[in-house]
């Protein structure tokens, strides 16, 4: 069954892009937000629900099938892909 991915990332981070670029070698299909393209109340719900799960909202902020992963490192997000 494929996992259920969520990416918070902003437009312009280096480790985001490669943390999506990533999932995409890896066949993997996934929700992405990016935070900073978000204006208003839209963009101040996103940064509460980031807050949540990673309290310094940092980003990449990846949610893999409820485990959240903080920046973007490939042993992590294999082990929580399950590889």
């Amino acid at each position: 069954m494929a996992p259920e991915v969520k990416v918070y990332a902003l437009s312009t981070c280096i480790h985001c892009k490669n943390a999506k670029e990533y999932l995409d070698q890896c066949g993997v299909k996934y929700d992405c937000v990016h935070v900073d393209q978000l204006t208003g109340d839209e963009r101040k719900a996103m940064v509460e629900e980031v807050k949540k799960l990673n309290p310094s909202v940092s980003f990449p902020t990846l949610v893999i099938d409820g485990k959240v992963l903080v920046g973007f490192d490939k042993a992590k997000v294999d082990e929580a892909l399950g590889k």
